[in-house]
Protein backbone atom coordinates (compact mmCIF):
# COMPACT_ATOMS: atom_id res chain seq x y z
CA UNK A 1 0.00 0.00 0.00
CA UNK A 2 1.65 3.03 -1.17
CA UNK A 3 1.20 6.26 1.26
CA UNK A 4 0.76 10.08 0.06
CA UNK A 5 1.76 11.73 3.34
CA UNK A 6 5.38 11.75 4.92
CA UNK A 7 6.39 9.73 7.75
CA UNK A 8 9.50 10.51 10.18
CA UNK A 9 11.82 8.05 10.33
CA UNK A 10 11.07 7.08 13.76
CA UNK A 11 7.40 6.07 12.11
CA UNK A 12 8.86 4.52 9.13
CA UNK A 13 11.44 2.32 11.80
CA UNK A 14 8.73 1.62 13.78
CA UNK A 15 7.00 -0.11 10.54
CA UNK A 16 10.00 -1.34 9.23
CA UNK A 17 12.13 -4.04 11.52
CA UNK A 18 14.81 -3.48 8.92
CA UNK A 19 15.22 0.11 8.82
CA UNK A 20 14.94 0.14 13.03
CA UNK A 21 17.97 -2.54 13.38
CA UNK A 22 19.63 -0.43 10.79
CA UNK A 23 19.32 2.72 13.21
CA UNK A 24 20.25 0.68 15.96
CA UNK A 25 23.62 0.10 14.54
CA UNK A 26 24.44 3.64 13.59
CA UNK A 27 23.50 4.87 16.92
CA UNK A 28 25.81 2.18 18.37
CA UNK A 29 28.65 2.60 16.00
CA UNK A 30 28.08 6.33 17.12
CA UNK A 31 28.34 5.57 20.88
CA UNK A 32 31.33 3.43 20.28
CA UNK A 33 33.17 6.77 18.33
CA UNK A 34 32.12 8.65 21.84
CA UNK A 35 33.56 6.12 23.88
CA UNK A 36 37.01 6.50 22.20
CA UNK A 37 36.74 9.94 21.36
CA UNK A 38 38.97 10.47 24.72
CA UNK A 39 41.47 8.00 23.15
CA UNK A 40 42.68 10.11 20.40
CA UNK A 41 44.19 13.06 19.57
CA UNK A 42 42.07 16.54 19.57
CA UNK A 43 42.98 17.30 16.18
CA UNK A 44 41.43 14.24 14.58
CA UNK A 45 38.47 14.54 16.30
CA UNK A 46 36.62 16.41 13.74
CA UNK A 47 37.25 14.54 10.86
CA UNK A 48 36.34 11.19 12.36
CA UNK A 49 33.25 8.97 11.17
CA UNK A 50 31.61 5.96 12.85
CA UNK A 51 31.36 3.27 10.22
CA UNK A 52 29.28 0.25 9.60
CA UNK A 53 28.94 -2.42 12.15
CA UNK A 54 29.60 -6.15 11.09
CA UNK A 55 29.17 -8.44 13.88
CA UNK A 56 32.01 -8.14 15.63
CA UNK A 57 34.27 -5.59 13.39
CA UNK A 58 33.99 -2.24 13.40
CA UNK A 59 34.69 0.51 10.68
CA UNK A 60 36.11 3.90 11.28
CA UNK A 61 36.48 6.64 8.70
CA UNK A 62 39.24 8.81 8.21
CA UNK A 63 40.23 11.16 5.64
CA UNK A 64 43.81 10.64 5.23
CA UNK A 65 46.59 8.22 5.42
CA UNK A 66 48.10 10.14 8.44
CA UNK A 67 44.94 9.77 10.37
CA UNK A 68 44.82 6.01 9.21
CA UNK A 69 48.37 5.60 10.89
CA UNK A 70 47.89 6.88 13.86
CA UNK A 71 44.66 5.12 14.38
CA UNK A 72 46.84 1.58 13.51
CA UNK A 73 49.15 2.68 15.98
CA UNK A 74 46.37 3.70 19.03
CA UNK A 75 44.03 0.43 17.99
CA UNK A 76 45.27 -1.93 20.82
CA UNK A 77 44.17 0.94 23.43
CA UNK A 78 41.01 1.62 21.47
CA UNK A 79 39.97 -2.57 21.22
CA UNK A 80 40.53 -2.31 25.36
CA UNK A 81 38.48 0.58 25.81
CA UNK A 82 35.85 -0.52 24.15
CA UNK A 83 35.94 -4.22 25.39
CA UNK A 84 35.96 -2.12 28.78
CA UNK A 85 32.72 -0.76 28.07
CA UNK A 86 30.95 -3.93 27.02
CA UNK A 87 31.29 -3.92 23.63
CA UNK A 88 32.22 -6.94 21.80
CA UNK A 89 34.94 -5.71 19.70
CA UNK A 90 37.49 -8.04 17.82
CA UNK A 91 38.83 -5.83 14.87
CA UNK A 92 38.37 -2.16 13.84
CA UNK A 93 38.52 -1.87 10.09
CA UNK A 94 40.25 1.57 9.22
CA UNK A 95 39.03 3.36 5.92
CA UNK A 96 40.18 6.09 4.05
CA UNK A 97 37.60 8.57 2.78
CA UNK A 98 37.39 8.80 -0.80
CA UNK A 99 36.86 12.12 -2.25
Amino acid sequence: MRRHYAVTLQQASEEAPKLAHLMELARDSSARLHAIRALIPAALHASLQAGPIDGTNWCLIVPHNAAAAKLRQLMPALLAHLRSQGWDVNTIRIKIKER
